[in-house]
């Protein structure tokens, strides 16, 4: 196959679609500015673009991107994300997730008011698998506390989203953690493990920093914690960390929750288990959606010689001075690289890595990077950078509840910045492999 940077045109101009959209109605001063045009939208000239440029008869240029649409890997992260949305839209309607976080609350010791709210957050993200909801059901919290003890709010309001990134970065049900995983080809288990060991000591020093900048003060919650309604969140957790298939994890969880909804909610009923189920698939529309598309555009632009460019490029960067030889550590720096600019240019850490995971496969595959560590470092670079953009959905979104510039919020995310140092210290020391 013949490499062409012709094939990356299509590709370019999804991106420029994309990013030109938001920069328009963030001119007009429109809210989540990047997120007016839906990207499953802004792809479709991006396809049509791929069809003209592909070559031998129509029929063949459909079935090809007919075929990457029906790749196994794609068709399973579809089928995962349909899964963990119907787990955690259950799990939150019988009221998991304000029962997680009064439970959360109900153990900051009054000391540690902000590495509380860190922790917390990070255990509601690993439980929920979604930072955006982290974010809201927790950043309102956070206002709450500064107000009350005189934190600085967007001290307050970065913790939790620091929390909410760990969570996002660590968690069995994250799209993230998914996308990642399945288009590397690797076991969710082995990717989880190499994460920790990256994320938990960057996730020590925020607790650190955070308690020598932050003040004390009284933490109460307004409701008796229902223990039961936690169950679904840690009965996941522990079936994760065993190494069951993430199908059946997930599988198991949302029947585990519809009868814990049942037992404890006199009006939960089967016919609301089944819409609660429903809203949860229809919540991973656009993730879904994007995802297949991705994959039929990824299958295209393949066929025409532009992964084999890409590659070509960074394997002339990257190369060793000396003997020539492909190196782990280049490979992985690719890798990083990557995903983190197409992360900066999507604003969106799961497209990000759907978008950059045939490429990272590859250069995985020429440097002899183990799949766990590329899966791992894709979804630590995605986060770090995710954490960062002030036009990102998480900044946006606690930025607005706490009625500050995404600019002044961006500055208080300590995680992140640690996150993004450890990640980097990691592959100056080849360290973790396993």
């Amino acid at each position: 196959m013949k490499a062409s940077p012709i094939a990356l045109l299509p590709l370019l101009l999804f991106l420029a679609m994309f990013i030109g959209s938001g920069i328009y109605y963030q001119n007009q001063a429109v809210e989540f500015a990047f997120y007016q045009i839906s990207a499953p939208v802004a792809i479709l000239p991006a396809i049509l673009l791929a069809m003209l440029l592909a070559k031998g008869p129509l029929n063949e240029r459909i079935e090809t991107f007919i075929k990457g649409i029906g790749d196994n890997t794609i068709i399973t992260m579809v089928v995962i994300y349909l899964l963990a949305g119907g787990f955690a839209s259950v799990a939150k309607a019988i009221g998991g997730v304000d029962a997680t976080v009064n439970l959360g609350l109900s153990l900051i010791p009054d000391p540690l008011v902000l590495p509380g709210l860190f922790v917390i957050s990070a255990f509601i993200a690993t439980a929920m698998g979604t930072s955006m909801g982290t974010i809201a059901a927790m950043a309102p919290i956070a206002v709450g506390v500064a107000d009350a003890t005189g934190i600085e709010m967007a001290l307050a309001a970065g913790t939790v989203i620091g929390g909410a990134m760990f969570g996002d970065n660590l968690s069995i049900i994250s799209d993230t953690t998914i996308a990642a995983t399945r288009t590397q080809g690797c076991e969710m288990r082995d990717k989880l493990r190499l994460n920790a060991k990256v994320a938990i000591p960057a996730a020590a020093l925020t607790s650190v920093l955070l308690f020598t900048m932050g003040g004390s003060g009284e933490v109460s919650t307004t409701d008796d914690t229902n223990i039961l309604l936690v169950l679904p969140y840690i009965a996941v957790l522990i079936m994760a960390l065993s190494g069951l298939n993430v199908m059946l994890v997930l599988f198991s969880g949302i029947l585990f929750a519809g009868v814990v909804g049942m037992v404890q909610l006199p009006d939960y009923s089967v016919a609301q288990f089944s819409k609660d189920i429903y809203a949860g698939y229809t919540s991973m529309q656009e993730i879904l959606i994007l995802s297949m598309l991705i994959g039929g555009l990824g299958a295209m632009m393949k066929s025409q010689g532009g992964v084999e460019y890409i590659a070509g490029v960074i394997d002339r960067l990257t190369r060793r001075k000396h003997n020539h030889e492909p190196s782990p550590r280049s490979g992985e720096v690719s890798i990083g690289a990557a995903v983190a600019l197409t992360n900066m240019a999507t604003a969106n850490n799961t497209v990000a890595i759907v978008l950059s995971g045939a490429l990272a496969k590859d250069i995985a595959s020429r440097y002899g990077v183990d799949p766990k560590r590329s899966a791992s470092l894709m979804d630590i670079f995605s986060c770090v950078v995710q954490g960062f953009l002030p036009y990102g959905a998480q900044v946006l979104l606690a930025a607005s509840i706490a009625k500050l510039s995404p600019l002044e919020l961006v500055g208080s995310i300590y995680y992140c910045a640690l996150l993004g140092i450890a990640a980097v210290i990691s592959i100056l020391l080849g360290r973790p492999n396993r």
